[in-house]
């Protein structure tokens, strides 16, 4: 058997509550408030699994009423889609995107330009209409006065702009509206092979599954064209979904959409988005995908070329100033994004499969440990993607203006139900800051074990060790941890999983508390579907894309925390729970700004 090894000689005194730590006696308030409510964290066997409402990690929300819309929206769109004018107009408009996809990944200048070193690829707006567009010679003066710089442009060379309330006529005849146009494109090898991807694609559980850091909600509304053989080659399904962001200032993009896969003649797929809003007309619409989606080929045994594009339209009106950058700027969005989602993926599948891992300090875990320790890590990231997204079925509200914390959204999760002990609602709080200094630099101060106690409030003046890890892909940084908080040399105070990564879009660090029983369990090879788990941590964002003007860029950080509480529910949340919500907020945000803006990294 498998356990933490820390020494035979090490006395573990362990209360099983939701930090799995002992309370000093000199813990304040606001640890206090963490330890006493949140029991049972990191727990086995502490819901019943064949009642998903009672589990923490369940998707139902505090408040029905949002998920019922979207249900009775799916219903009518599914009932339209049934009608034979709609299915010829939907393929019709589907094979039309096909085409444009393929001409957008293949064609290279003018059509497309880099945006500064290191940045996107971004569609040039102007040539965008002569290859794809219908105008005339009113529109072609238009264009011509753009490019010499005469009067003021309606259109932005890079298409990622915001077009002007007063666009003349002729623009009309484009269907444009004054919607933010973000497009992208990414190229990169994928290591999977075009069959997997297409249906990782066109399989919507494996889709959303995949994209859990992107796609909140999805559902398959019906089938227009299905293939006989059984392959994905000429599919046609109709879908919705809601696309996030790791923070609730950042609305969710929601919108229907068609998806068409099709196999080429020389063996390279194509599967391309395109929203159907204007077959069937909202009143409301604030998110459109144009012709978006990805062609792929087979390089060799080894994978797939992939090429992502992007290209959508947006209402940004409500979107808070501390991420307009990085939004408008269609990074936050960007095909980059998907393309190292999909490569994080590819990467958990080998490293979860693989035969050895590396370890430290002697603490050897078996095969079946392993994959249990990420498979409970991938619950734990979910999770906490779940929970802090901005999707129709999470009701945020804020704390009043009189509190120091700002920006601070809060809601109910799920009621946490354990056999024996009385139920408590699961508090979810949030804000985000922007903090001068590259993303890299904060990731590695939030990540790792020598400066954790400089923001942790259940760490502080306390040793942190990690105990053991498990790589994640090439870079040694993106890892699944064990952390391990000592109060003295021989008494373990808290057992935290932590997973860490980082790519060029963004990065992010989320720990659980567990109890040693628990964590025992899972090196052993313990299903991780049975244990209770409630991740807190960060998300990290670059404030603007890279090349975007000019200076250094620095980090945007999102910090999110949940805690039981049995004090408040949905009705009402006391006066002491709030100042104690906004102590741990105000708390850490110090600690991680001082430590930034100082130089104690």
């Amino acid at each position: 058997m498998v356990g933490l090894q820390e020494a035979p000689r090490c006395e573990i005194e362990v209360n099983y509550n939701q930090f799995g730590a002992n309370p000093p006696p000199e813990m304040n308030p606001v640890e206090d408030y963490f330890v006493q409510n949140n029991e049972n964290s990191g727990s086995p066997l502490l819901y019943n699994p064949s009642s998903p409402q009672n589990s923490p990690g369940s998707e139902s929300s505090t408040n029905a009423k949002p998920g019922h819309m979207n249900q009775a929206s799916d219903l009518l769109m599914a009932v339209s889609i049934g009608a034979a004018l709609n299915k010829n107009k939907i393929i019709e408009q589907a094979m039309e995107a096909m085409e444009e996809l393929f001409k957008l990944a293949t064609m290279g200048e003018p059509l497309w330009q880099h945006n500064g070193n290191g940045g996107m690829e971004t569609l040039n707006g102007f040539q965008y209409l002569r290859e794809f567009g219908s105008f005339d010679a009113t529109m072609e003066q238009i264009m011509r006065m753009v490019e010499v710089g005469e009067p003021q442009c309606f259109l932005s060379s890079d298409c990622n702009c915001n077009f002007d309330q007063d666009v003349p006529s002729s623009f009309s005849k484009l269907n444009f509206e004054p919607l933010n146009i973000e497009t992208s494109r990414e190229t990169a090898f994928v290591e999977m092979n075009p069959m997997n991807i297409v249906q990782l694609l066109m399989d919507t559980k494996q889709w959303a599954t995949t994209f859990y850091s992107i796609v909140s909600r999805t559902t398959l509304l019906g089938v227009i064209l299905e293939n006989v053989d059984g392959s994905y080659n000429g599919v046609l399904q109709v879908m919705s979904a809601e696309f996030h962001q790791r923070t609730p200032l950042i609305p969710a993009r929601q919108c229907y959409f068609a998806r068409y896969c099709k196999k080429h003649t020389n063996g390279t797929w194509g599967v391309v988005d395109v929203s159907l809003e204007n077959l069937f007309p909202y009143p409301q619409v604030q998110f459109r995908r144009r012709p978006s989606g990805c062609v792929i080929q087979e390089v060799g045994n080894r994978g797939s070329k992939v090429t992502w594009i992007e290209h959508v339209e947006v209402d940004n009106k409500s979107l808070h100033p501390l991420f307009r950058p990085i939004v408008s700027s269609g990074f936050a969005f960007s095909a980059k994004r998907w393309i190292a989602t999909i490569n994080r993926h590819c990467q958990w599948l080998t490293t979860s499969t693989a035969r050895t891992a590396p370890s430290t300090d002697g603490v050897l875990i078996p095969q079946e440990g392993r994959e249990s320790l990420l498979k409970l890590a991938e619950k734990m990231t979910k999770n906490f993607f779940n929970n802090i997204n901005s999707c129709s079925e999470n009701v945020w509200s804020g704390l009043p203006q009189n509190f120091a914390a700002q920006d601070v959204r809060l809601r109910y999760g799920n009621i946490l139900k354990v056999p024996g002990k009385p139920s408590g609602n699961i508090v979810i709080f949030t804000t985000s800051i922007q903090i001068p200094v590259p993303m890299e630099v904060l990731f590695d101060f939030l990540r790792h074990e020598r400066t954790r106690n400089r923001w942790d409030l259940l760490s502080n003046q306390r040793h942190v060790r990690e105990l053991v890890y498990v790589s994640n892909g090439e870079n040694p940084k993106n890892r699944v941890s064990i952390m391990q908080v000592n109060s003295s040399p021989n008494k373990i105070e808290i057992l935290y999983l932590q997973e860490s990564y980082t790519d060029e879009t963004g990065s992010y660090i989320v720990y659980a508390p567990m109890d040693i029983m628990a964590m025992s369990k899972i090196l052993n090879g313990g299903n991780p579907k049975f244990v209770s788990i409630l991740p807190s941590g960060f998300s990290i964002m670059p404030e603007k894309a890279p090349g975007q003007g000019d200076g250094a860029v620095g980090s945007i950080l999102t910090l999110a925390f949940q805690s039981v509480d049995r004090l408040s529910n949905k009705e009402y949340m006391p006066q002491s729970t709030l100042k104690i919500i906004d102590a741990i907020l105000s708390t850490t945000v110090a600690s991680i700004k001082d430590a930034m803006l100082f130089g104690i990294r």
